[in-house]
C-alpha cells in the first residue's frame, strides 16, 4: 500500500467515525434506495457492455446491507428493476434477468441473516425468473434478521393499481356492494394491500447517480419520507457516502406535514 493510499484510508476512517457520532441514536428504521447509474459508470469506466455496470453494482449490494445492519436499520428496500426498465433493449433486459436472480440467490444463502421479500408485478417477468425469485425468498421466511425488499418489475403506479385491484376482489368475494365499499374505503384499506404491507414506510430514500426524482419509486409509502441524493454512481457508492446520508437524515426535523 502506498503512503498516499494509507493516509487516505486513515482520513476516511476518522471522518467515518465522526459521521457515526453525529448520527448516533437517530438512524432510520427503513431505508429505501434507488441503485442508479450502473450504465453511466460502466461507460465512464471504459466497458463496452453496460451490463458489466449492473454486475459490478450487484456486488455492492451485500456491502450496503452490512452497513445498514451495523446501523440498526430494520427494513431495506432495493429497487433493482422497474417496469420502465423492461422496455429497454432486449439484450440489457435479458442480462438483468440473469443478474437479479443471482443476487437474490446470494442473499438467500444460509449464512446470511436477511429475510427477503420480492415486491413488484411478477407477472410481467418470465415465469422461470419469477419462480426463481419467489423460491429464493421463501428460503428466508424463518429468519429473524433485517427485512430486505427486492423491487423487481416494480412501478409505483402499478403497485397502487394492484392494491386497489386486490381490495376490490377481496370485497367482491365477501359480497360487499360497491356503494357500501365506497362509504367505508379509506387510506388504511389500500395500505393493507400494498406490496410492503405490515412494514413501516421508508424514513429515508436514497438515490445515487445525481438524478433528483423518484421516478415512481414507493409513491404511496414515501408521503413522509426524507430524500437524499448523491452524485456517486451506484457501483462507486462508498460506506462514507452512506454515513453522510445517515448524518444528514439525523439532523433533519421531520414535521410530518404539521
Amino acid at each position: 500500500m502506498s503512503l498516499r493510499s494509507f493516509l487516505s484510508d486513515v482520513v476516511y476512517s476518522v471522518y467515518g467515525r465522526r459521521l457515526i457520532q453525529q448520527a448516533e441514536g437517530r438512524n432510520p428504521r427503513h431505508i429505501a434506495i434507488m441503485l442508479d447509474g450502473n450504465r453511466r459508470w460502466a461507460r465512464e469506466a471504459g466497458f463496452t457492455d453496460v451490463s458489466d455496470g449492473h454486475r459490478v453494482g450487484a456486488k455492492k449490494i451485500a456491502d450496503f446491507l452490512s452497513w445498514c445492519r451495523e446501523a440498526g436499520v430494520e427494513v431495506v428496500t432495493l429497487w433493482l428493476l422497474s417496469t420502465d426498465n423492461l422496455r429497454r433493449a432486449s439484450e440489457e433486459v435479458e442480462a438483468l434477468l440473469e443478474i437479479i436472480p443471482e443476487v437474490v440467490d446470494e442473499l438467500a444463502k444460509p449464512e446470511n441473516p436477511w429475510r427477503v421479500r420480492i415486491v413488484g408485478a411478477l407477472d410481467l417477468l418470465p415465469s422461470e425468473t419469477a419462480a426463481r425469485l419467489t423460491g429464493a425468498a421463501a428460503r428466508t421466511d424463518s429468519r429473524n434478521g433485517m427485512a430486505v425488499n427486492i423491487a423487481v418489475g416494480y412501478g409505483g403506479r402499478q403497485e397502487i393499481a394492484d392494491a386497489v385491484r386486490k381490495l376490490l376482489l377481496q370485497h367482491a368475494d365477501e359480497g360487499t356492494p360497491i356503494r357500501e365499499l365506497a362509504k367505508i374505503l379509506d387510506v388504511d384499506h389500500i395500505s393493507e394491500h400494498m406490496y410492503t404491507s405490515d412494514q413501516p414506510d421508508p424514513d429515508l430514500i436514497i438515490r445515487t447517480s445525481g438524478e433528483q426524482r423518484l421516478s415512481g419509486f414507493l409513491l404511496w409509502q414515501s408521503a413522509h419520507s426524507e430524500f437524499w441524493f448523491t452524485e456517486a454512481y451506484w457501483p462507486a457508492f462508498r460506506r462514507v457516502d452512506f454515513l453522510r446520508a445517515l448524518r444528514d437524515y439525523a439532523v433533519r426535523h421531520r414535521r410530518y406535514g404539521v
